[in-house]
């Protein structure tokens, strides 16, 4: 005879069961979700207790290394390897390098649309240990000027693209504010093109010194609101914050095998620390839209076996109006 008391445990456990199924559903998947994050969390500052600053940049570098021929970015139809990027990204800091206008810990502001030198540059800065303000490139006149001012940038770059944007602030920008373009010519004076310089420029690393991090709460990346309640603002972003964004995809189940499709502005957060961090944080790659095309949408996400897609607003309501 089992004792009187194991049929009711069992009811009850059974009973709990039912009732954690019907109203909590998704308890055990969000548990574990959190579990997820919170050793994450205790990783990271175990390792920052031990003195081991590790940043997404260095985890990038040490992929270039361990994977070398791995597809990290895909543009317009070109593969651009772990490798690539890391060469292209020392070539860009070895200009500035040998140019000597920047110092560890200097702001440069970056004007660019979604491009694969986008990354390139912001990588590139970093490994010089330079806060880069991400500019938003809907932003004109006024409100561009006063992001400028607002981050105080020994250099702006601008992109190929955006030079009609550049004309319409140049005459008011501050002195002392470097302007680079990507481009191998200039119209404009005093304004130094890139483009030429990345291709004489050497593709070996600049000194591991520049970009180590002394603490994970140093600023790293200056991203601005839309100011659509006022002028834009800067959000400062530190390492931490950084890493914490990268994280995002890993925490939701993606792989290394993954495939991830970025069309939202690599000047937002979720484009660039959540989508371009988090290939990082996997070892993944992702491709990259120039711009958000519902039209385009399904059909890029076929054509390069896409598994995983970043959505931000408005985004799938505009997918769905598509015809089927």
């Amino acid at each position: 005879m089992l004792p009187s008391w194991v049929p009711g445990t069992a009811a009850g456990i059974v009973s709990l069961h039912l009732i954690q199924k019907l109203l909590f559903p998704y308890f055990w998947a969000d548990l574990g979700y959190l579990l997820k994050v919170l050793m994450y969390g205790l990783r990271v500052e175990m390792y920052q207790l031990q003195g081991k600053i590790v940043t997404v940049l260095d985890k990038f570098v040490k992929l270039a290394e361990k994977q070398p021929h791995k597809p990290f970015l895909i543009y317009e139809g070109k593969v651009y390897t772990y490798r690539d990027v890391d060469r292209r990204s020392n070539r860009i800091a070895q200009v500035f390098l040998h140019h000597g206008t920047l110092k560890k810990g200097d702001t440069v502001a970056m004007l660019m649309g979604n491009e694969p030198d986008f990354i390139h540059v912001w990588f590139g800065l970093a490994k010089l240990g330079c806060v880069v303000a991400f500019l938003n490139f809907n932003v004109r006149s006024r409100s561009l000027l006063h992001c400028v001012v607002s981050c105080e940038p020994k250099i702006l770059i601008v992109g190929a693209d955006l030079l009609g944007t550049l004309e319409e602030i140049l005459p008011n920008l501050q002195e002392g504010v470097g302007v680079w373009i990507m481009a191998k010519d200039s119209t404009f004076p005093s304004v130094h093109t890139l483009l030429d310089k990345i291709e004489a420029a050497s593709e070996d690393p600049v000194p591991v010194t520049r970009r180590c991090a002394s603490t994970l709460k140093s600023s790293v990346l200056y991203i601005f609101t839309s100011g659509t309640t006022g002028l834009p603002k800067a959000a400062v972003i530190s390492h931490m914050q950084v890493l914490k964004g990268a994280a995002g995809l890993w925490a939701f189940g993606a792989t290394a095998e993954d495939i991830i499709y970025i069309t939202l502005p690599l000047y937002h957060s979720a484009a660039s620390l959540l989508g371009v961090g988090g290939c990082i944080e996997l070892g993944a790659t992702c491709v990259l839209k120039k711009k958000f095309s519902a039209s385009q949408f399904w059909s890029d996400c076929k054509k390069y076996n896409v598994t995983v897609i970043q959505y931000i607003g408005e985004l799938c309501r505009y997918l769905c109006s598509q015809p089927v």
